[in-house]
């Protein structure tokens, strides 16, 4: 089942675009050769706002932009094979394989693939962020970015962040905007993967948002109603983030164990947790398990109507996101967006990225 091509009326990606325009972003399009990807590579340049890199087959792409008539004016196209720097990706990739434990298959064959290509891409500086998926098998597209892209060194292991806007949820405040992770990655995150996910979609959060979010570690039991494992789990990793933010000092608002109405909804808060101040409602939800976040992210975009941009990859030292094969043309347009704008203030963010 495809998302709906409608878009829903939302002020993120007004306010995406707007920063875009002072601080326009060259994005690379790992599936150039995609109607989706052609149209909302069109209206990123019509909107002053990315400049953007398209990878196929340059004559295949200018056939189907010109049978819809969507102007390439503005779009780059390559073909990885043809392009300047095919050599160079080549002998740089060799030479990463030198202080590798496995050796990788051959070097040209690999670089001539679109996702590696790209990877490489934003990785010596060629491009600001990437994106991909909406052609691949998630695993292709993954593999090729943590094969080419240096990872963050606090972050244990790389995850996937959703945005959700949904103006019409009067839960979730002016913004109308909701964080969720882990949606594509790790199965069945530890303690301190957990904790990370806090953290960093936090910091997320906070860049987009402009303001301290607020972060809700989710379970099946609310501060002790249920004493089962899964539950102390999630004890132990919200004590573990609320000491980093403390120890570093981040404007983040960190809670849990909660379930998710008390997490999304005052009223129910205050009757299950009738001692404790009003809370806001959370603008990121961590939840216990992939099953869990990627169920929750399936039913509140197909049945509850919220459009979804990302994932947005995190723990990498190079903006990136990922797009179901199922995305709207929409959905491509606000996640290249939001990669972009993550581009912007990416040093800040992760000041480990060497960005």
């Amino acid at each position: 089942m495809s998302e709906s091509h409608t878009a829903v009326p939302n002020n993120i990606t007004h306010h995406l675009i707007e920063q875009l325009r002072r601080h326009p972003k060259r994005v690379v399009f790992t599936e150039g050769e995609d109607i989706r990807v052609i149209e909302a590579a069109a209206r990123l340049v019509s909107l002053e706002a990315v400049a953007p890199i398209l990878l196929g087959r340059p004559e295949r792409i200018r056939t189907m932009a010109g049978q819809n008539h969507i102007s390439l004016e503005f779009v780059r196209i390559i073909d990885p094979k043809q392009s300047s720097d095919y050599q160079l990706f080549i002998k740089r990739v060799e030479n990463m394989s030198r202080y590798r434990a496995t050796q990788l298959s051959d070097a040209a064959e690999l670089v001539a693939r679109p996702h590696y290509f790209g990877a490489l891409m934003v990785q010596y500086g060629h491009a600001d962020a990437i994106i991909g998926g909406n052609q691949a098998i998630p695993a292709a597209y993954f593999r090729a970015l943590l094969q080419n892209i240096k990872p963050l060194e606090n972050v244990p292991r790389i995850f996937g962040v959703t945005m959700l806007v949904a103006p019409h949820f009067p839960l979730l405040g002016e913004d109308r905007i909701l964080f969720l992770a882990d949606t594509g990655l790790i199965p069945l995150p530890d303690v301190t993967q957990l904790a990370t996910i806090a953290i960093e979609t936090g910091k997320l959060a906070h860049h987009f948002l402009g303001r301290r979010p607020t972060i809700a570690l989710l379970s099946h039991s609310t501060k002790g109603s249920s004493n089962t494992l899964e539950a102390q789990k999630i004890v132990a990793a919200t004590a573990l983030a609320k000491d980093r933010v403390a120890n570093e000092l981040l404007d983040l608002d960190i809670d849990g164990e909660l379930q998710a109405d008390v997490a999304i909804d005052p009223t129910a808060a205050e009757t299950k947790l009738p001692d404790a101040e009003r809370r806001q409602p959370a603008d990121v939800l961590v939840f216990p398990n992939l099953d869990a976040a990627h169920i929750s992210l399936k039913l509140l975009q197909h049945l509850a109507g919220a459009q979804n941009f990302g994932q947005i990859i995190l723990g990498l030292s190079r903006p990136a996101a990922q797009v179901p094969r199922t995305a709207s043309a929409e959905t491509i347009f606000g996640t290249a967006a939001a990669v972009a704008v993550e581009a912007i203030k990416y040093h800040v963010l992760y000041p480990d990225s060497d960005y």
